[in-house]
């Protein structure tokens, strides 16, 4: 018996919302039904990007520094950034994020030099704050941002997910639905959603080596 040799399996924005619907034991039968799921879908990947790291979500980003500028408005689609490094003459520099509170107690934010460390300001379009303020307008600012999810639009539109996480889109989807229109089949929903991101979450980490050292500082010979 042959395979298929096919794997471009994908579903639009219709596909998750007749799925999401069977599951909830309902059918769509209006165009409201419609536009309330996708509405129910667009909030579910608001709610992915406040329960952690998703990997194909990361966009590496340069910006040439400025001298004298140290503030750099980012794209709205930004959620966060993972790490920042100064590019000097083809080296790269790791520099140190900055909490809100140790930003603001930097006592001279205008003296200038090569950047050392970050702040984050998260506004609704964000802001990329470095210090020292860069002395040149050659060094590059690289680094890894988090960005949304493409939004559900129209229901011919494929969504902007790896393949591994169609099960746990349509388990979430299944889920917010029926709180409007099956509530009875809400807990049952909730906790298959709950299983199948946790599993694709688990998929989606990142592999790199980790390793664990004993700290012989308390340590004593009898």
């Amino acid at each position: 018996m042959a395979t298929s040799g096919s794997k471009n399996f994908e579903l639009d924005v219709s596909d998750y919302i007749e799925e999401a619907f069977e599951r909830c034991g309902v059918e769509v039968r209006t165009g409201y039904d419609l536009k309330t799921a996708k509405r129910s879908l667009n909030l579910l990947l608001a709610d992915w990007a406040n329960r952690g790291l998703n990997q194909w979500t990361i966009k590496q980003t340069t910006v040439t520094c400025i001298s004298g500028t140290a503030d750099y408005t980012l794209d709205a689609d930004t959620i966060d950034i993972l790490s920042v490094v100064v590019r000097r003459d083809n080296t790269d520099y790791g520099i140190e994020r900055l909490s809100r509170d140790e930003y603001l107690n930097i006592p001279n934010k205008t003296s200038t030099g090569r950047p050392s460390q970050f702040f984050l300001d998260r506004q609704i379009t964000p802001i990329l704050k470095v210090w020292t303020t860069p002395e040149n307008s050659t060094d590059q600012l690289i680094f890894d941002r988090l960005v949304r999810i493409d939004d559900a639009d129209t229901f011919k539109n494929t969504m902007e997910v790896p393949f591994r996480f169609y099960p746990c889109l349509a388990a979430g989807l299944a889920y917010y639905i029926s709180i409007k229109k099956a509530p009875n089949r809400t807990q049952f929903l909730k906790a298959i959603y709950e299983e199948e991101f946790e599993r694709a979450m688990t998929e989606d980490r990142d592999r790199a080596s980790f390793n664990v050292a004993p700290s012989l500082e308390y340590y004593r010979v009898n």
